[in-house]
């Protein structure tokens, strides 16, 4: 397959399509999934610069990132690019739609260019629990937990993300607010959104607040543009919220220009909770209330327990590292 297959599969030109593949900005996701799509279908692996492949193979670590628009993730390459090069490891950064399946496209790339290694940000279980199994290099898995499956060379380091949603409808609970809803994410039982979702429901069971999920929730992709129009699904099906806490801040800042847009001010009208602790989201108007990961630390445990992995020292290590509520001016007070 060629890039002009692509292209005619995907109804896009051929630049369109080299822009993808090369993961330059300037693509609105809904051209990008087009291509992703076809690219995940048939296979597709970029040959252009046999001898830079030549020189990467069975060397590079693998960087495996679901989604093209998570401010959380750009965070964490950055600092896990660093902390690689400083041990002097190449590393190779793949992006995937948020809906790819990851698990198989790094089987493509133990066959095409053998990594010595694969760092996962996010990831669906189910397709770790299907596919994992034949790679054999050392890996792991960032912003969701592996301790379930059992494989000895795939660790994994998380937030305690269902104890941070607690957290959050307690601090809105606490506010006043008894009409909460949840925006954004793939509540599906291995995604990290359902461990969020899960967190509200026990707290609010807790607390003794009425919880619809069927009405309380609307799911969407972790980007801006699909927040804004879930955001006002939700509203528009359940005008009486007064809070909404969004599973991530790229759905937050959606969902906050989505009020604003429909009249209501934030957080005078209704209040807004993030998930992730982004920087933009303490440079947005207002400034966003977050339950903040520690990308640093997620970074330097996973470098360094892969790291440990290619010397075959210790078995996989299953880890929680702490998150931190983060206060802003995206919440108040009622009644």
């Amino acid at each position: 397959m060629t890039i002009k297959d692509i292209a005619k599969l995907s109804g896009c030109g051929v630049t369109t399509v080299s822009r993808v593949l090369n993961n330059r900005p300037d693509v609105s996701e809904e051209t990008r999934r087009k291509v992703m799509t076809v690219v995940e279908q048939y296979g597709f692996m970029p040959n252009t610069n046999a001898k830079h492949l030549k020189q990467q193979a069975g060397s590079s670590i693998a960087i495996i990132v679901k989604g093209t628009q998570n401010l959380l993730f750009a965070e964490l390459v950055e600092n896990i690019q660093t902390l690689l090069r400083e041990a002097d490891q190449d590393v190779a950064v793949y992006y995937l739609d948020e809906d790819a399946n990851e698990v198989t496209y790094a089987l493509r790339l133990s066959r095409e260019r053998r990594p010595r290694g694969f760092l996962f940000l996010g990831g669906d279980l189910d397709q770790f629990k299907e596919s994992f199994a034949p790679i054999t290099v050392p890996s792991v898995l960032l912003t969701n937990s592996a301790e379930g499956l059992e494989f000895e060379n795939l660790s994994s380091f998380t937030t305690d993300d269902e104890q941070a949603a607690e957290q959050v409808i307690e601090l809105l609970v606490k506010l006043g607010h008894h009409n909460i809803g949840v925006l954004g994410g793939n509540l599906s039982s291995t995604q990290i959104s359902y461990r969020r979702l899960e967190g509200c429901k026990k707290a609010c069971e807790r607390l003794h607040i009425p919880f619809d999920a069927e009405q309380q929730c609307e799911q969407c992709r972790y980007s801006m543009p699909d927040a804004y129009a879930a955001a006002e699904r939700l509203l528009l099906r359940r005008p009486d919220l007064t809070a909404v806490f969004a599973l991530s801040d790229v759905t937050a800042l959606g969902a906050i220009r989505a009020f604003s847009d429909m009249g209501k001010r934030v957080p005078e009208d209704i209040s807004v909770v993030g998930y992730d602790g982004v920087v933009t989201g303490q440079y947005s108007l207002p400034r966003l209330t977050t339950i903040r990961q520690d990308t640093k630390r997620l970074a330097e445990q996973g470098v360094d327990s892969l790291l440990r992995g290619f010397m075959r020292n210790g078995h996989p290590i299953h880890e929680m590292v702490p998150f931190q509520l983060v206060s802003g001016e995206s919440v108040a007070k009622i009644g």
